[in-house]
């Protein structure tokens, strides 16, 4: 058996086929064995899936050798717990990794088919909605590329958060079918499954050691079924494993009511079983969906936890060594209720004492927190949690007892802050998953220098007093295979082509661009690949949109989740400025822009779909004004999405980077458009300091309240109303949004934005950073004027991307949090 075996992992295909003719005679034979059609009668998508099967059994064999080596050699391993993975569209990711591009795309022309058309056949894989998504695919792609021991493991969403389109004006959420033609990267596990439980209750009973024990019973009963998804490393022998959990029911259906004729009663259970894994984050806005969401969270971890623990039980007879061979990483408070779980099975099922069971729980997680806004810590419902999960809140009280009497003993006599620390609130009577994740975790990262600096002197000010050393800082970074060798290829060829493609894997290794930035043949090469992205952006957004823009105007973008703290807001007060600029002065001397904003509201927020409404409004007054005489042109391009950023970034002039200082956690938006050669224009937050720290000040344009200022002025009393009277300009722009000028058919549309300025208080600090955001902006203009001096800027800023690859980030983590190794295969 094994050497045949061997004999299967020695002939890997592609790598084996050195010419087109033989990836030509591998794609008939997949489309006649595994697609199942007449070459002569094939479609595009079934080229598409083709090619697809075939890489899927190049990976297949690699993750499987890999595997093995995880297991003979027992190293210790990353199991990485997120309800997101953004990983976009994979076609050409593997292509590239496998350094089969060109040669596959030969074969394709031989066959008389069109590579670009088949890679667009592909849907984006709908596993997320934001950069918590984004990050998780960008850290996979790093551990398959430098071949670290790890897996991940996720929620198989049948349907995505949602499609965006615009319908005059407003987003409408319809649904993301991303499966409906099936996804080919998959391996569906029939043997792999597990069953999850909820509802019941506990008993409690003497066994024959005169023992306690606990037993959760009458349990409604769900099964996860595992699809695997490889995830290839570029130029790696190496393959990760994204393991997703779907959803299915202990029984298809009641037969009985069936045959009395009740259809629906008869599939319900079913139904309701596999809705679990139906939809990314369900409306919260109800109770019911607030529920589905929490079962949701604990059936993810609940399967990949026993999954996990079986992996370890392969090479171990107990588990007493779970933490030196297993690191649990916790991507945000989602996965959270791991801790208890994880608690739940060492004590119920094998045995052990809830203090060394404790003890092992401890030594195997690490958190990660991604936000800074208290109102986006997650909480659940003791009631909820209670009769959801009665076994695991039991757990909870006892992990809270004991770290409430590890307090006391630390901190005598400090009433308050046994209040604030405790995992339950008795206010709002609730757990905070948050603080359990930190009081259960040997490390917690923050994932920007600020973000972590802020997290241990506010809002965790008390842990990181009790647990001296526990966080650290992990600046999260992006993978430049994705964001600039496959969304830039004629970027990447112009470096690559100077200093060689070392900085594909070693991204450092762009600091070599520096000495190019006074080369005038260089930053004309530069320019002219600038110009080529943003005439490619313009063709899709007159072919999707019927809007023109001016290829020679700044390209200004902010993309990104559409939300009050990201001020997009902001953004529009600048847009609807200098709209009345250029039409008060016809002869001002000022840049062309065309200011592009993408991304989704979440469903039930209602104010980030307002500001939506308001962009696209401000968009067809600005757009059809003969007065601006297209000076300046605002698209809102819908459906944000991967495939849609790898369009939008490389053609960026400009990246608006532009949240309130303390607010924004990292980013990763900031990065990715640095890294294909915009200049940044942002507040000092997240990770535009450190960007700010590696690019130089003079490359940079930062304005507005740093995070002190913004403590300092909210502290002192801030007065929005006052900034308004003083500033005729921005009371002029306010006034004309809340007096309907950009909606005549509804004048009080936009009122509850004014409102929100003026009677809500101005929570993000909009008005200000008004007159410093103009000022700067302006800066901007004259800087891009002089088109020699904008680009020797934006080629040190490519230059300076090292420390914002997200090899960097790995590789700090496996050495500082998860002690993992390199596989030498």
């Amino acid at each position: 058996m094994e050497k045949l075996v061997d004999a299967v992992f020695s002939n890997d295909p592609l790598t084996g086929f050195k010419d087109a003719q033989s990836v030509k005679s591998a794609l008939v034979n997949y489309m006649i064995h595994d697609v199942g059609k007449d070459p002569a009668f094939a479609s595009v998508r079934d080229w598409y899936y083709a090619i697809a099967y075939l890489i899927r059994s190049v990976l297949s064999g690699r993750y499987i050798r890999t595997g093995r080596a995880m297991y003979e050699r027992d190293v210790k391993r990353v199991y990485y717990l997120s309800m997101e993975y953004l990983i976009g569209r994979s076609l050409k990711k593997q292509l590239l990794d496998l350094g089969a591009a060109d040669v596959v795309a030969e074969a394709f022309k031989a066959l008389g088919q069109d590579m670009e058309a088949i890679t667009g056949c592909e849907y984006d894989a709908a596993l997320g909605n934001g950069g918590l998504g984004r990050l998780a695919a960008c850290f996979l792609d790093s551990l398959a590329t430098h071949a670290y021991p790890g897996l991940a493991y996720g929620i198989r969403y049948e349907y995505g958060m949602f499609t965006q389109r615009m319908e005059d004006g407003r987003q409408v959420e319809h649904p993301e079918n991303w499966l409906r033609y099936g996804n080919p990267w998959e391996f569906e596990r029939h043997n792999v499954i597990y069953p999850v439980h909820f509802g019941g209750r506990v008993i409690r009973f003497r066994n024959d050691n005169d023992e306690q024990e606990c037993q959760w019973v009458d349990a409604d009963e769900v099964m996860a079924m595992a699809f695997d998804v490889p995830v290839s490393g570029y130029d790696s022998p190496a393959v990760t494993n994204l393991r997703l959990w779907s959803a299915r029911s202990t029984r298809d259906f009641n037969l009985n009511y069936f045959n009395e004729g009740n259809y629906v009663e008869a599939v319900e259970d079913k139904t309701t079983s596999e809705n679990l894994s139906k939809v990314l984050y369900p409306n919260d806005n109800t109770a019911m969906g607030r529920e589905l969401r929490l079962k949701q969270e604990y059936f993810f971890v609940s399967a990949s936890l026993q999954d996990i623990l079986r992996r370890f039980m392969r090479n171990h007879e107990t588990m007493d060594k779970l933490p030196e061979a297993v690191a649990l990483q916790l991507n945000d408070t989602h996965p959270a209720l791991a801790v208890p779980e994880l608690l739940r099975l060492l004590i119920d099922h094998h045995g052990y004492a809830f203090d060394e069971a404790w003890d092992i729980a401890t030594r195997t997680f690490s958190y990660t927190n991604h936000t800074l806004l208290p109102e986006a810590l997650e909480t659940w419902r003791i009631d909820m949690l209670g009769s959801v999960l009665p076994r695991h809140l039991e757990i909870i009280y006892q992990i809270n007892d004991i770290f409430l009497k590890q307090v006391r003993h630390s901190f005598p006599g400090e009433a308050g802050l046994l209040r604030r620390m405790s995992l339950i609130d008795d206010d709002r009577r609730c757990v905070r998953m948050a603080h359990m994740a930190i009081v259960a975790s040997h490390k917690v990262n923050g994932v920007a220098e600020l973000h972590t600096r802020l997290l241990r002197s506010t809002m965790f000010a008390d842990f990181d007093r009790m647990y001296p050393g526990k966080f650290v800082n992990m600046t999260n970074g992006i993978t430049p295979r994705r964001w600039l060798l496959q969304a830039n290829p004629g970027l990447a060829g112009l470096i690559s082509g100077h200093i060689g493609d070392g900085w594909i894997k070693d991204l450092s290794q762009l600091k070599g661009l520096e000495r190019l930035a006074d080369d005038d043949a260089f930053c004309e090469k530069f320019m002219a690949v600038k110009q080529a992205n943003k005439e490619r952006l313009a063709a899709l957004i007159g072919e999707r949109l019927g809007v023109e823009v001016d290829t020679r105007s700044m390209f200004d973008v902010q993309v990104k989740r559409i939300h009050e703290y990201k001020r997009q807001l902001l953004n529009v007060l600048h847009i609807i400025t200098r709209y009345n600029r250029l039409r008060d002065d016809p002869k001002l001397n000022s840049c062309k822009r065309t200011v592009i904003i993408g991304g989704k509201a979440a469903p039930g927020y209602v104010m980030a779909k307002l500001i939506i409404r308001l962009v696209n409004d401000v968009a067809d007054i600005v757009n059809n004004d003969p007065a601006v005489d297209g000076r300046l042109k605002v698209v809102f391009i819908p459906n944000y999405d991967v495939t849609t950023a790898e369009d939008i970034i490389p053609a960026g002039d400009l990246s608006e980077q532009i949240s309130t200082a303390g607010t924004e956690a990292s980013g990763t938006g900031n990065m990715k458009l640095s890294l294909n050669g915009a200049l940044t224009i942002g507040t000092l937050d997240g990770a535009n300091i450190e960007i700010k720290e590696e690019v130089g000040a003079a490359n940079i344009f930062i304005f507005g309240l740093d995070a002190e200022g913004t403590g300092k002025l909210r502290r002192e009393g801030y007065d929005p109303w006052t900034i308004y009277n003083e500033n005729q300009e921005l009371k002029r722009t306010i006034d004309m949004i809340g007096g309907g000028l950009f909606s005549p058919d509804e004048p009080a549309r936009h009122r509850p934005i004014v409102d929100s300025l003026l009677l809500g208080g101005d929570q993000f600090l909009l008005l200000a950073d008004y007159a410093s955001y103009m000022e700067c902006q302006e800066r901007v203009d004259r800087e891009f004027l002089d088109p020699r001096e904008w680009t020797r800027k934006a080629v040190i800023n490519v230059a300076n991307m090292g420390k914002f690859s997200a090899d960097r980030t790995i590789h700090s983590y496996a050495r500082e949090i998860w002690g993992i190794e390199p596989l030498k295969l």
